[in-house]
């Protein structure tokens, strides 16, 4: 039979007729305090050095839902240290927050000061997922981050997990990339942790979708997009 794939990778080399393996499990990731200070590619393989990550756990980019009986009924707000911020527009713990605005506003600039806040403020962790980034972007955020001290032996950076499906990657890795910081983030938050999980930017998230969406040869939805696009 034929079955129809998604490339995770860089396709190039690959021909008609290459064996292929069914390794029998998803796309698993490691979790835990190893990945603090570390950047990944979707697969969870690190990128930054040649030194292997050291989790005692991997978990599949694909998990259930939380069920209502998890969830917390009531509203609190999370303080990030940025007065406009927790004035005007102040985040939910739990909640999702949408950072809209034009190309070089400073969309990135602002996670970078959220990011910054609550590593030095309430010493909590940061999942920063790269979806489409630029390699210019994501080399000059890493590198700030670990300029960025707070105190004398710790910087940002160590409290950050960085994920990258950069421009130049397929769509299947831009697509996935986002599950696979969800995933890192969701550990924290099972161990009852404060985790702040940035995705930048959402629309080349669904640029990605409606990518793969064309490639499958599914019907594509309204304006183009994906028909998977509102669920």
């Amino acid at each position: 039979g034929m079955v129809k794939a998604v490339a995770m990778s860089t396709t190039d080399g690959l021909r008609r007729g290459l064996p292929a393996r069914d390794t029998g499990r998803p796309i698993a990731v490691p979790v835990g305090p190893a990945t603090l200070g570390r950047v990944f590619n979707v697969l969870g393989d690190p990128i930054d050095t040649d030194m292997p990550v050291d989790a005692a756990e991997r978990r599949p980019i694909h998990q259930p839902a939380p069920s209502f009986d998890d969830q917390s009924v009531t509203a609190q707000i999370f303080e990030t240290g940025i007065k406009v911020i927790d004035l005007i527009a102040p985040f939910t713990r739990g909640g999702k927050t949408g950072i809209f605005g034009g190309a070089g506003v400073g969309k990135t600039v602002v996670i970078q000061e959220l990011i910054a806040n609550i590593a030095k403020e309430q010493s909590g962790y940061s999942v920063f997922a790269g979806v489409g980034e630029r390699s210019r972007e994501g080399n000059d955020l890493i590198h700030e981050m670990q300029e960025a001290r707070i105190d004398d032996s710790t910087t940002v950076f160590d409290k950050t997990v960085m994920v990258f499906g950069q421009m130049n990657e397929p769509p299947g890795a831009r697509l996935r990339v986002a599950l696979t910081g969800l995933t890192m983030a969701e550990y924290f938050r099972d161990e009852g942790r404060d985790i702040l999980l940035f995705i930048d930017n959402i629309f080349r998230f669904v640029q990605a979708g409606s990518e793969v969406s064309a490639l499958l040869g599914r019907m594509p939805s309204q304006v183009g997009y994906q028909p998977t696009l509102g669920t």
